[in-house]
């Protein structure tokens, strides 16, 4: 597929703390649960290896404590060969941690940024050489949106490419969106940054971003598949495929880590899509964001099987 490209992840990293019981307590109520797992998570960081997995070369760009939570992220990443050399450790903040419960069949998350709360826009200052090197930088909404806007100004200015997943959502200014290339909300996302209502979401929601001055808007949603629209272009609509569901965790993530590989490589965005269906379909077909995110050649193999 050409050489690895190059890719600049600035972003979260989390340790998730997953606590699996019967039902969720009441208020003021103790229950007990089922059982309990620790797992790397962040969007930042699960993008990170989604993208090293499928062979791209990837700089975290994040911040964790000094703690033994942070010590498991950074040797994870490393793991699956991402530089970490820019994760900043920090002694006077926790590692970000999500309390998920897991309970009749529903999940209910609580974040405590802890140290993405520090991932700030001095930090990357001294990374602008890495960013302008770079095919393409990818970004969430886990760090202050300061650190984002930054990112994207440095991006600019070297001509590199600006991928933003707009996750968990929140309202994003008209600066900000005119200087984003790729932008990947989901069905929800897309209706806060836009203002508008479900009905007519996609269509107007996605010409509105175009307007503002984003080059591409690539909307997932969820079973339905994926619709994209380029400037100057039609809504264009991708189905889901059809796989075996253990663990939709990551599903976003690795969809993600698809487009921004594929875009990277300088195929077409329809090319790029078309890929990350398949990367995330992979995806939740295994248990943990990271654990889930699949190889390349895991991908090539399934999907030249069962299409081929």
């Amino acid at each position: 597929m050409g050489q690895r490209p190059k890719i600049v992840v600035i972003g979260s990293l989390n340790m998730d703390l997953v606590v699996k019981a019967a039902r969720a307590p009441k208020r003021g109520e103790t229950v007990m649960g089922e059982e309990i797992h620790f797992i790397p998570g962040g969007k930042g960081a699960n993008q990170a290896v989604g993208l090293a997995r499928l062979g791209a070369e990837i700089i975290m760009i994040g911040a964790v404590g000094s703690d033994s939570f942070g010590e498991e992220l950074l040797k994870t990443l490393q793991k699956d060969g991402v530089n970490t050399s820019s994760v900043k450790v920090l002694a006077s903040e926790a590692t970000g941690v999500a309390s998920i419960l897991l309970a009749e069949g529903d999940n209910s998350i609580v974040v405590v940024p802890g140290a993405n709360a520090q991932c700030l826009p001095e930090d990357l200052d001294q990374y602008e050489a890495e960013i302008a090197e770079a095919d393409l930088i990818l970004l969430q909404l886990e760090i202050p949106l300061v650190t984002v806007e930054y990112a994207v100004k440095l991006a600019r200015k070297h001509g590199t490419t600006v991928m933003l997943n707009p996750a968990p959502a929140q309202s994003l200014s008209q600066d900000l969106l005119s200087k984003v290339d790729y932008i990947t909300p989901n069905r929800s996302e897309l209706a806060l940054i836009t203002g508008m209502s479900e009905e007519s979401l996609i269509a107007q929601g996605t010409e509105r971003l175009l307007e503002v001055g984003v080059s591409c808007c690539v909307t997932t949603l969820g079973a339905e598949g994926v619709a994209f629209m380029e400037k100057g272009g039609n809504l264009v609509n991708i189905s889901g495929h059809k796989v075996p569901v253990v663990d939709t965790t990551g599903a976003g993530d690795a969809f993600n880590a698809g487009v921004a590989y594929a875009l990277a490589q300088k195929k077409s965005i329809r090319e790029a899509v078309e890929f990350a269906v398949q990367v995330s379909a992979l995806a939740v077909t295994k248990f943990g964001a990271q654990g889930g995110m699949p190889m390349l050649a895991e991908v090539e193999e399934y999907f030249g099987r069962h299409e081929g």
